[in-house]
């Protein structure tokens, strides 16, 4: 299930993002919300919509396609859910895949910290047949190398990890065995704090691709209905983009 050449993913939250992503050349986009203030949660139909539209306009134009993946998570916090939010994340991945999106990224674990594989099987039967990318709820465990083996089974494509650090440039020694680990069973990309300068020596671990916002700051206040958020927002940075396309080029 290995890539033949590390490639690169971008988190974004809106169309202008996917197209600065695309431009760039990056294989796939994690399509979220409210990325910088709760880690990312599921977007709204209306966006998908539009990224899978964009993605069918530019490959009818004779470009590559730049696949169109969504963050299935209701809510910020834990990754261990109760019954209602596991079907609600259940009816969210039929519904995107409905609207044509080319794969899911999901994660769900049990109180004492293992992949909960029942609602991973759930989830994944829902993506019928799309890749599914496990999120970093790998990083909230003890044992990332027993998770592998559960993700394996279970079918997923690939694993999104920082190797346990706020930053993956941080935990670049436990990606590589995971790398190691998982011998290409499933995917590792790594992800979290990732910046250009620091695409070389991930892609030096082995990893199979490379994932980040490469966002910054827009200042803005919603008022007094803007719930609280007085610190505006963040766009994807193409020149941030083009950076990491450019090292990745390098590696």
């Amino acid at each position: 299930m290995s890539v033949s050449r590390p490639v690169l993913e971008i988190a974004v939250q809106d169309l202008a993002g996917y197209r600065v992503a695309a431009d760039a050349g990056a294989a796939r986009v994690e399509v979220c919300a409210a990325l910088s203030a709760t880690g990312g949660l599921t977007p709204g139909a209306g966006l998908l919509a539009a990224l899978v539209a964009e993605r069918e306009a530019r490959a009818a134009g004779g470009a590559a396609p730049t696949g169109v993946h969504v963050l299935v998570r209701p809510r910020p916090g834990s990754f261990v859910y109760d019954a209602d939010e596991l079907d609600v994340q259940v009816r969210e991945v039929r519904a995107a895949v409905d609207l044509g999106v080319d794969g899911v990224v999901v994660g769900t674990l049990t109180a004492d910290g293992r992949v909960d594989e029942p609602a991973l099987a759930a989830l994944v039967a829902a993506a019928d047949g799309r890749e599914v990318t496990f999120h970093r709820a790998v990083d909230s465990v003890a044992d990332p190398l027993a998770v592998l083996d559960a993700l394996a089974a279970a079918g997923v494509t690939r694993v999104l990890s920082s190797g346990g650090e706020a930053r993956s440039i941080d935990g670049v020694r436990r990606l590589a065995a995971m790398v190691e680990h998982t011998a290409g069973a499933v995917q590792v990309m790594a992800g979290g704090g990732v910046r250009p300068v620091d695409v070389g020596v991930l892609v030096a671990a082995g990893v199979d691709a490379v994932h980040l916002s490469a966002s910054r700051a827009v200042a803005g206040d919603g008022g007094p209905g803007g719930g609280g958020s007085a610190g505006g927002w963040t766009v994807t940075d193409p020149d941030l983009v083009a950076q990491a396309a450019a090292a990745l080029a390098r590696a």
